[in-house]
């Protein structure tokens, strides 16, 4: 069953080594998504699974210990998914992922083993359901590490540039996230998602699906726009 989970975005400018001296405009984000993982610890989960965008309409996994890298931003800093010491995989962690895998490295995650998700961007709505009512449906207490950005349109500078559609979508999801509201999550409109560029849109639901019959609440702890780009930041116990 599902016990928690933590909602947070993924830029890899989200990685202080990545931002480098731009570092300090996202640290109110690194700091609440630190009490978004605060809220995954307290629940004592028996398996963490981080979920994350990639892209297509497929899903792909990632056993502890994949690898992963920030090198194709300039930076030469590597990571592995949980406390593996290795997978025998050729796979690499895609960039949502890798952002996760330093989250949970700096946070000094060590209560629970970790497994990887990749939910394709294109992915329909019942199906992202569908995976996270599987991973629920496991014998063990398993917490969720969701990651995502909202929309990029959010200014003209923005990787989307302006869309006019882009600031109440973003209200919507973090009003949704915020209370935990499952009919709200499910029901994204997975074109306008893709067309805002929201990258978290398919991982949402996928949250949505597995807290069926959690009874959980949710907490908003962070929602801004840095960069023209949503980002939101929300726990659920």
């Amino acid at each position: 069953m599902l016990v928690a989970a933590a909602v947070c975005p993924c830029p890899p400018l989200l990685v202080p080594e990545v931002a480098a001296g731009a570092a300090p405009e996202l640290d109110p984000a690194r700091a609440a998504c630190t009490d978004a993982l605060g809220v995954l610890a307290a629940a004592r989960p028996g398996r963490l699974v981080v979920v994350g965008p990639v892209d297509g309409s497929g899903c792909e996994t990632y056993p502890e210990g994949t690898p992963g890298s920030f090198r194709g931003f300039g930076v030469d800093l590597d990571v592995r998914l949980g406390r593996g010491g290795g997978a025998h995989t050729e796979r690499r962690l895609p960039y949502a992922l890798a952002v996760a895998a330093r989250l949970l490295e700096r946070t000094g995650w060590s209560d629970a083993p970790v497994e990887g998700l990749g939910v394709g961007d294109r992915l329909p709505p019942e199906e992202c359901a569908r995976i996270g009512r599987d991973i629920a449906a496991r014998s063990e207490r398993v917490a969720l590490l969701v990651m995502g950005d909202a929309s990029a349109c959010r200014t003209l500078k923005a990787p989307g540039y302006l869309d006019e559609r882009a600031a109440p979508f973003d209200a919507e999801v973090a009003r949704a996230l915020g209370a935990a509201d499952l009919a709200a999550l499910t029901g994204l409109d997975t074109d306008l998602a893709h067309e805002l560029k929201a990258s978290g849109r398919a991982p949402w639901q996928v949250l949505a699906g597995a807290a069926e019959d959690a009874g959980l609440g949710g907490s908003l702890l962070y929602e801004d726009a840095p960069y023209g780009v949503g980002y939101i930041v929300a726990g659920w116990s």
